[in-house]
């Protein structure tokens, strides 16, 4: 039997290279991301817009990544419960969530925040805008968003409006018209679309603001669209004017996207824009889009962190200026 002696130097070395093999089998285990589900946390409750359109997409992103993206509706807040739970969550991409643009808005109408949302969010990739707009009942006396100012105006504080939450772009909004019309009104914020809209129905509000998750009870006749706040009037909707149209030089459509939180690994992030990229262009996402009347806006991750800033320090600056406080 021969045997083989190794100098110790050449021991040393084999020892090395077993570490450095150890050391590398994580980082390997990294490259094959994603190998388990991805949750997708939607800040709404389950049936509006929303949520629809983030459930098409997360099915799309799961067969561009191969592991299933799993929404999980988690309402409430004005829609900021989702990037709550996400910016205290581990960086590994497996917990997302929809960011809607009252994430910038809230922390910044609250004494105390419960996250900084650009210090405590990777922003992965914008999807879409939506279509909102001011409904009523059919029967309301308001024949349309004139007649419902000078009602207003003529009676302070008498005309209690929903909105998914406070914060979001349908209460700065609302707020914002008050402003510039010299009314006062009434916010009171729900949990969703749906949720807003039981309201208007049951009579325990007067006016919804809401995303076009109206849409088929105005052409089922139950609701009365007065005004839509897009830069173009809706598709599905010629006949229904828009603000700039009634002289409100206000446009808001409130763009969204996705994103996980601070410090992601770079090549996880590519990995998941490249999916959502791919998910949004889908027929089955755009299909819907149109449906709701929206329009695609996707930007990736660097564009979208440089939007996020900007909508961030733009919505500080008016809420500032209209002094506003969360509800």
């Amino acid at each position: 039997m021969t045997i083989t002696t190794i100098p110790r130097r050449g021991a040393l070395m084999l020892g090395l290279g077993a570490g450095v093999a150890a050391l590398a089998r994580p980082a390997l285990a990294q490259a094959r991301f994603p190998d388990k589900p991805v949750r997708m946390i939607v800040p709404w409750s389950p049936g509006g817009a929303s949520d629809i359109l983030m459930r098409a997409l997360s099915e799309q992103a799961s067969k561009r990544l191969g592991q299933p993206v799993i929404p999980e509706n988690r309402s409430g807040a004005g829609g900021i419960l989702g990037a709550q739970l996400v910016s205290t969550s581990r960086p590994d991409g497996y917990i997302l969530t929809q960011t809607p643009i009252s994430i910038f808005r809230y922390p910044q109408m609250v004494a105390r925040p419960p996250f900084d949302p650009m210090k405590d969010l990777t922003y992965i990739a914008q999807i879409t805008g939506y279509l909102f707009g001011v409904a009523v009942k059919a029967d309301a006396p308001w024949k349309d968003f004139k007649e419902l100012l000078a009602y207003a105006k003529a009676n302070p504080g008498k005309i209690n409006y929903g909105t998914p939450g406070s914060g979001t772009s349908l209460h700065i909004t609302m707020e914002q018209i008050a402003a510039q019309q010299g009314i006062e009104w009434t916010q009171v914020p729900f949990r969703g679309a749906s949720e807003n809209m039981q309201s208007l129905l049951a009579g325990n509000t007067q006016v919804c603001a809401e995303t076009s998750a109206w849409g088929e009870l105005v052409q089922s006749g139950q609701f009365r669209l007065l005004c839509v706040w897009s830069g173009e009037r809706a598709k599905r909707f010629p006949d229904v004017p828009t603000l700039k149209e009634l002289g409100i030089d206000i446009v808001s459509t409130s763009p969204y996207g996705v994103a996980g939180p601070a410090g992601m690994e770079p090549a996880v992030v590519q990995a998941l824009e490249s999916a959502l990229r791919e998910a949004a262009q889908d027929p089955v996402h755009t299909t819907l889009l149109e449906k709701y009347d929206m329009a695609p806006a996707f930007l990736g991750s660097a564009d979208y962190t440089a939007a996020a800033r900007k909508q961030y320090e733009e919505d500080g600056a008016m809420i500032r200026r209209l002094g506003l406080k969360a509800s």
